[in-house]
């Protein structure tokens, strides 16, 4: 098990992405917290993570608050005793041309995607750097490297996890902490799931390998990121995208 007793911390993990990404840090043997503002969906993925016999709590919390960030943090290691790896994949869409877009909706994306991912690395860095040990992974996007019509908030949020996991990585590198991100390409989630087939198809055709990723594509790579096989790299980009952008 490589992430024997090791204790992780998702945001937004009560389904979808962060949902497999739990599962995948579960089952290589660690300890999570399950970080959603669905308490219930969080609740059921707990279970489901009981089930391969690790320990896991869910916890409900608005990453865009700062409080809310330190009280999860708090409550993690009170009741696990530490926080060795932090994944930020809370996020939300809020998608309109710029023109039309309504200032309450880009500032609703940029304080869960952006401000989100600051308020709970500042408050996880607080316990990493005592214990001069943690591995921290923001979940960005592909739109947030290329850009994309419709998503200016969503884009330029994902553009600013990138820009703040390389900086995390150059303040605490001396504390033994490592910070990348994982930028996901189109992945198969509800919200995909629920276009049109032929709008689908036309994805698909923009992709070299010819299909959407899975869920699953994109935990594997956070699972190489905070285990000891990475411990030499931090500031990266892992891009996830199945050649969309190189």
């Amino acid at each position: 098990m490589i992430l024997k007793d090791k204790i992780a911390l998702v945001t937004g993990a009560a389904q979808g992405i962060g949902k497999a990404i739990a599962l995948r840090l579960a089952n290589s043997g660690a300890n999570l917290v399950i970080v959603d503002m669905n308490l219930e969906k969080a609740e059921e993925t707990a279970k489901e993570i009981e089930k391969l016999g690790r320990r896991a709590i869910a916890l409900k919390a608005n990453v865009a608050s700062l409080q809310e960030a330190e009280t999860i943090m708090d409550e993690t290691v009170a009741r696990l005793g530490a926080i060795h790896i932090l994944v930020n994949n809370a996020g939300i869409t809020r998608d309109a041309l710029i023109l039309r877009m309504k200032e309450e909706e880009w500032d609703a994306v940029i304080d869960v995607n952006l401000k989100g991912t600051f308020n709970c690395t500042k408050s996880a860095v607080r316990y990493m750097s005592k214990q001069r040990y943690g591995r921290i992974v923001n979940i960005a996007s592909i739109v947030g490297e290329i850009g994309n019509a419709g998503q200016a908030n969503y884009s330029a949020s994902k553009a600013g996890v990138i820009a703040l996991a390389k900086t995390i990585a150059r303040e605490f590198a001396i504390r033994n902490i490592t910070c990348n991100a994982v930028a996901p390409g189109f992945i198969e989630t509800a919200m995909t799931q629920a276009l049109p087939e032929k709008v689908r198809e036309e994805l698909a055709k923009q992709i070299p390998m010819g299909r959407l990723g899975a869920p699953e594509d994109v935990a594997e790579g956070v699972l190489f990121l905070v285990s000891d096989a990475a411990n030499y790299i931090t500031g990266q980009v892992l891009n996830i995208n199945g050649g969309m952008y190189m």
